[in-house]
C-alpha cells in the first residue's frame, strides 16, 4: 500500500511538470573584422519539433524575435540591421499572412563599429516566441553578453553562454529532470507526427496508384502482360516468378524517380518550394495542362524514339529484359500516369524529407500488385471487367479533380502576394462550377471527345454522380460565410474574402449581438461572453453560481485559434461555454504595461513582471507548473481545480467530456 502511494505521488509530480518547456538555448560569439568593426552573433539551438519565429513579421501575427542592445554611453554604433538566416516561409492560414520561422537552429548577426576605447563587452536582450504542433509558449526574454576581444588583431570567435537568471525555476534539479523528460516527450511526439505524415502520403499514393490502374493506358496491359508471362514461361512457377520480378521492377523504377527528385532538390528545398510563388504558379499551369489532357484535349506522351529504344531492350530476355518491359510500361502509360505522378510528387514535396520516395513506393506497389497477383492466379482474369468506355470515364473524372486541385496552387500564390484576386468566394465559385460540371458529366448530360455513345448510365455511375452533386450543393452556402469544415485548408481562410464577417456585414462594421454584457466582459471567440480581467470574471462567476474556465491563451497562438475555430464552434461545446461556465481568457502575450505599483519580481522565474501578459504567464507557471498555450483549467470560486488540466486537443468529444467532468465536480 505504501509503495502504491509513493508511485501515485511520483506520477502526479511528473504530470505537474510535464508541460514546463524550455526548448531554446542561446549562445553568443563575436567576430572581429577590423580594428573597430565586429560582428555580434547570437545563436539559438532549438529542440526538435519546435520552431522560433523570425524578426520581420507583420503586426497581428505571432510575436517576432526582437533584439535590443544596451548602448547608453554611445560607445559603439550599428552598421545596418540585425540579419537572420533564410529559414522557412509559409502562408499561415490562421493569421492569413506570410510567416518566417526557424527549426533546429538559427543564427542572428549584428555588425557594429566601436567608437570608444576600453569596450570589453556588449550587453543585450532577445525577446522571442516558440511553438510546436500542439503548444505555443508565451513571449520570453533572455539576456545576452557579447565579449569583445579587443587585444586580438586577427579574426576571433569566442563562444559564451547567454546570461541566465539564477532562479529561472524554483529548483535546478527540478529543471534538469523536467528538461530531460520534456525533450524525450517532444522527440517522441515529433517522431509520431512525422510517421503519421508519411503514412498519409503512402495511403494517398497507394490510392492514386489504383486510380492510375483504372485508366485506358494501364488497365488493358494487365491481361496482356500476365498472358505473356504465363505463355513464355516453361512452367507455371517460372511464370509467377517472372511476373513477380516484373512487379518488383515497376516498384524500383518509381521509387528511383522519387529518390532522384529528393536528391536533386533536397529535403528542405522541397518544403521551401511548396510555399514559393513561382513554384505554385508553375504547378497551377502544369495541373491545368494535365487536366486538359485527361479531359481529351490532347495526349501527353514521351518521345517515340525513347519508347522504341526501351522496347527493343525488353526483347533481350532474362532479368534485364523483364526490367526493360517494366520501364516500357512506365513510358507507354505516361499519358495517363504522368499527371497523377506529377501531382503526387507535388503533394509529397510539401511534406519534405523522404516523402517523395514514400509516395512513389505506395504508387508503384498499387500498380505492380495486380500484375503479380493475376500471374499467380490467372483464373482471376475472367472476373476482370472488359475494357471499354468506362476507362475513359475514370480518366475524365481524374481530369476534373486535377482541375479543381490546380486552383489550390493558384490560391497559394495569391495568398503569398496578397493580391486578393482569388478570394474565398471566387475560389468556391470555381469549385462549384468544376464539381457541378463533373456531376452533369456523370449523369450523361455532357460528353467529351473520347467518350463512347452512352444509352444509359450504370447504378454505380449514378451513385457516384449523386455524391458529387451533394458535395457541390454543400459548397454553395460557403459563398455566404458557411465554414465548410469538410474542405478546411483548401479554400482561402474566412478572413481572405469579400465579406469576412458574413454576407451583408462589411469588414469595418461590428456584428450585431443581442443582450447586455456584464461589467468587464466582452464578446470573445464564437461570440462567447468572456472576461480578460481575472478578478471581475471570478466575481461574476460567484454571482452566477457557475464554475470558471481559465483559458491561458495568446493573440499569436496558432493552436489557440484552431481550438476556438474547430472545437469551440461545435454546438455541444459552444452550449457549455455559453451557459454552464464563466470564461476567463488570460492572454500571456498581452504587451500592455502594468501600472508601476503593480509590477513585481516573479518568485518562480526571478524576472520582473512588467506587462499584463507577463502577469498571466507567471500565474500559469506558479500555479500549474506549465507555460504552454493553449492551456485550460476548470476551477471553483476559491481557485481549486475541479478536474485535470487540458491543453490542445482537437478531439471534440474528449474536450466536451472534459468540460462536463469539471462541471459535474463543481455541483457535488
Amino acid at each position: 500500500m505504501k509503495n502504491s502511494i509513493i508511485i501515485v505521488l511520483l506520477l502526479l509530480s511528473g504530470s505537474m511538470f510535464a508541460q514546463m518547456y524550455n526548448p531554446v538555448k542561446w549562445s553568443t560569439s563575436v567576430e572581429k573584422i577590423s580594428d573597430k568593426e565586429y560582428i555580434l552573433k547570437a545563436k539559438a539551438v532549438i529542440q526538435s519539433g519546435w520552431h522560433l519565429y523570425g524578426q520581420y513579421i507583420e503586426e497581428g501575427g505571432p510575436s517576432r524575435t526582437t533584439f535590443t542592445f544596451k548602448n547608453t554611453s554611445k560607445k559603439f554604433e550599428f552598421i545596418g540591421k540585425t540579419t537572420e538566416e533564410k529559414g522557412h516561409e509559409v502562408v499561415d492560414k490562421i493569421f492569413d499572412m506570410k510567416i518566417k520561422y526557424f527549426e533546429d537552429k538559427a543564427l542572428f548577426t549584428q555588425k557594429i563599429k566601436v567608437t570608444s576605447e576600453g569596450v570589453s563587452k556588449i550587453e543585450g536582450e532577445v525577446e522571442f516566441m516558440v511553438c510546436d504542433d500542439s503548444n505555443c509558449l508565451p513571449p520570453t526574454s533572455e539576456e545576452l553578453v557579447f565579449k569583445i576581444q579587443a587585444e586580438k588583431k586577427t579574426v576571433a570567435i569566442e563562444e559564451s553562454p547567454a546570461v541566465e537568471k539564477d532562479s529561472v525555476i524554483t529548483s535546478e534539479k527540478t529543471v534538469a529532470r523536467t528538461s530531460e523528460k520534456t525533450i524525450q516527450e517532444i522527440e517522441n511526439k515529433s517522431s509520431k507526427n512525422e510517421s503519421r505524415g508519411l503514412l498519409g502520403i503512402f495511403i494517398l499514393a497507394f490510392l492514386s496508384g489504383f486510380a492510375a490502374l483504372l485508366t485506358p493506358c494501364v488497365f488493358p496491359m494487365i491481361p496482356m502482360t500476365v498472358s505473356y508471362f504465363t505463355k513464355q514461361s516453361k512452367t507455371k512457377a517460372a511464370g509467377i516468378r517472372n511476373a513477380m520480378i516484373y512487379g518488383f521492377s515497376i516498384v524500383i523504377i518509381y521509387v528511383l524517380l522519387g529518390s532522384i527528385v529528393t536528391a536533386v532538390f533536397g529535403a528542405d528545398s522541397l518544403n521551401a518550394l511548396s510555399t514559393n510563388v513561382w513554384f505554385n504558379l508553375i504547378f497551377f499551369i502544369l495541373l491545368v495542362v494535365f487536366a486538359c489532357s485527361f479531359l481529351g484535349a490532347f495526349e501527353i506522351m514521351l518521345p517515340n524514339a525513347l519508347a522504341n529504344k526501351v522496347d527493343s531492350q525488353a526483347d533481350r530476355g532474362g532479368l534485364i529484359g523483364i526490367f526493360f518491359m517494366a520501364l516500357a510500361l512506365a513510358i507507354v502509360s505516361f499519358s495517363c500516369t504522368g499527371p497523377i505522378v506529377g501531382t503526387l510528387l507535388v503533394e509529397a514535396a510539401s511534406k519534405g524529407g523522404i516523402a517523395p520516395i514514400v509516395g512513389m513506393l505506395g504508387f508503384s506497389i498499387a500498380i505492380a500488385l495486380p500484375f503479380s497477383l493475376f500471374a499467380a492466379f490467372p483464373g482471376w482474369l475472367n472476373a476482370l471487367p472488359k475494357s471499354g468506355g468506362w476507362l475513359n470515364t475514370v480518366k475524365v473524372v481524374l481530369g476534373f479533380l486535377e482541375l479543381a486541385l490546380a486552383f489550390k496552387f493558384l490560391s497559394n500564390a495569391d495568398l503569398v502576394l496578397q493580391l486578393h484576386w482569388l478570394e474565398r468566394e471566387t475560389f468556391l465559385a470555381i469549385w462549384i462550377a468544376v464539381f457541378g460540371m463533373l456531376a452533369f458529366y456523370l449523369f450523361g448530360k455532357i460528353t467529351l471527345p473520347h467518350d463512347s455513345p452512352l444509352n444509359h448510365i450504370s447504378v454505380g455511375r449514378l451513385g457516384f454522380g449523386l455524391i458529387v452533386l451533394s458535395f457541390t450543393i454543400y459548397l454553395i452556402p460557403g459563398l455566404w460565410g458557411a465554414p465548410l469544415k469538410l474542405i478546411s485548408g483548401f479554400p482561402p481562410p474566412m478572413q481572405y474574402s469579400e465579406s469576412p464577417n458574413g454576407l451583408g456585414v462589411s469588414s469595418n462594421s461590428e456584428l450585431k449581438i443581442t443582450g447586455s454584457l456584464p461589467e468587464g466582459a466582452e464578446h470573445g471567440p464564437q461570440n462567447i461572453i468572456t472576461f480578460h480581467d481575472y478578478d471581475k470574471g471570478m466575481e461574476y462567476a460567484k454571482k452566477e453560481g457557475k464554475p470558471v474556465l481559465l483559458d491561458f491563451t495568446g493573440y499569436a497562438c496558432v493552436n489557440c485559434r484552431k481550438m476556438e475555430e474547430l472545437v469551440w464552434s461545435d454546438p455541444k461545446v459552444l452550449g457549455v461555454l455559453n451557459n454552464d461556465v464563466v470564461l476567463i481568457s488570460l492572454y500571456v502575450d498581452d504587451k500592455k504595461e502594468l501600472p508601476e505599483r503593480e509590477q513585481f519580481v516573479s518568485e518562480t522565474t526571478g524576472k520582473k513582471i512588467k506587462t499584463i501578459g507577463n502577469k498571466w504567464s507567471d500565474l500559469q507557471i506558479k500555479t500549474y507548473k506549465a507555460n504552454a498555450q493553449p492551456f485550460y483549467v476548470i476551477v471553483d470560486h476559491k481557485n481549486n481545480s475541479l478536474t485535470e488540466t487540458s491543453a490542445y486537443n482537437p478531439d471534440i468529444e474528449e474536450y466536451y467530456n472534459w468540460l462536463q467532468s469539471g462541471i459535474k465536480n463543481f455541483k457535488k
